[in-house]
């Protein structure tokens, strides 16, 4: 709390304005590789095929790598591990990780990778919830198109809709976005003395340790993750990407190798923010009092878990907002389709929720010929409230406070 309210410099500011700071792409060492992956152009399907032995006897390639030549486990996950680090024969997205090609330089690496050729056997995906949730819609994950469900229920929200004077019923979406940020992902990789050495800008270094020592079969303590410079991350960098590939690119030649991602293998590659779609139907007394809330929220998680879970657990933990509401049945499931994966970025499911139950409250008010903000001020936490799931708040409770504020400023007797 001492940093609230002053300017504080962040300790690795001076190093990135006068661009001392080191990247993974900063880093290089005496013959030092590269490497590239090249990813599914369609989202559903089989690989048929791919031209590997043509590949390997172009000028400057040293190895391409496929998933039968990984030592260890041939995926990868923060929670399910579902995610192909190179694919054994299906891809569920745009950007699956098909091969993986190695070469002596840069020039020699674009080339061969421009003469990658797969076939496959494409197949009808699904791309929206409703579509996934149908009963003859293709299984993308383990026996199910439901990665997570949770339901929330307290009071009893039937006797809450019939004590309402006014209800609200709607539904809301929230878009897919993109983390976009401002360092592609890089990694550097070298094998030394039975150590393998990753240079990457990443969230958890210690989930990198664990990652790259599963897919090489080795022991964690054979694995030194070195934390660079980040340039932005947003949640982006908590997912496996160039980690593994740029070890098992090392491991196999012997010989340290680079990866680094264009602006556009960098958007294709890492998950999303997900996507919702939410259905609301609130009621609220003669008295302003809010007395049932009935929410079914539906994310569209993609092809693969990543945090799937985690963000809808929050989506629906934050569903209600912070207003008491006694009686509520709230549901929030991440569902599988073939679109971008997505998982953390910046609040996990927080922040799709407010649009819905803010919009929900302005409805009310309007339909009460109450002020917005006198209304919120009406149904808001305090201390000693009961949550949804039952919190008592104790303390930190702000909301209150913050609506008198903005009260004071404007002008608006509560």
């Amino acid at each position: 709390m001492k940093a609230v309210g002053k300017n504080i410099i962040r300790p690795d500011a001076y190093e990135k304005i006068i661009g001392k700071a080191k990247y993974p792409d900063d880093i290089t060492f005496e013959e030092m590789l590269y490497a590239s992956v090249k990813r599914s152009s369609i989202p559903y399907g089989k690989v048929l095929s791919v031209n590997i032995d043509e590949i390997k006897q172009l000028p400057g390639v040293v190895a391409v790598i496929d998933y039968t030549m990984i030592p260890g486990a041939i995926t990868h996950g923060v929670i399910f591990k579902d995610t192909p680090i190179l694919v054994k024969d299906m891809v569920k997205r745009v950007g699956d990780a098909i091969v993986l090609v190695v070469a002596t330089d840069k020039a020699s690496l674009h080339e061969a990778m421009k003469q990658v050729k797969v076939e496959y056997e494409e197949y009808k995906g699904v791309f929206s919830v409703e579509d996934a949730l149908k009963e003859d819609a293709p299984i993308l994950g383990d026996g199910s198109n439901v990665l997570y469900d949770i339901k929330i229920k307290t009071g009893d929200i039937e006797n809450g809709f019939e004590e309402a004077e006014f209800v609200a019923e709607n539904w809301y979406n929230t878009q897919m976005t993109e983390h976009a940020f401002l360092q592609p992902e890089a990694a550097v990789a070298k094998y030394d003395n039975d150590v393998l050495t990753v240079y990457v800008a990443t969230q958890y270094p210690h989930y990198d340790r664990e990652e790259v020592a599963r897919c090489m079969n080795i022991d964690e303590d054979k694995v030194v993750i070195i934390n660079t410079a980040i340039g932005g991350a947003f949640g982006g960098r908590e997912d496996i990407n160039p980690q593994c590939h740029a070890a098992i690119a090392a491991y196999i030649t012997k010989k340290p190798v680079k990866i680094l991602y264009s602006r556009e293998e960098s958007t294709i590659s890492h998950c999303k923010r997900h996507p919702m779609k939410m259905y609301y139907k609130t009621g609220v007394r003669k008295d302003g009092k809010l007395c049932a809330l009935k929410v079914r929220i539906y994310g569209d998680t993609g092809a693969y878990a990543s945090w799937g879970m985690n963000v809808l657990r929050k989506a629906a933990v934050h569903a209600s907002g912070p207003y008491v509401i006694p009686n509520v049945d709230i549901e929030a499931l991440a569902v599988y389709t073939n679109n971008p994966y997505c998982g953390a970025m910046r609040g996990f499911g927080a922040t799709q929720v407010p649009l819905a139950y803010e919009s929900q409250m302005d409805i009310l008010a309007e339909k009460l010929n109450i002020h917005p903000l006198i209304f919120r001020f009406m149904n808001a936490f305090e201390v000693g409230s009961i949550t949804a799931t039952g919190q008592k708040l104790t303390s930190s409770v702000g909301m209150k406070k913050c609506i008198e504020k903005i009260a004071d400023i404007d002008k608006i007797d509560l």
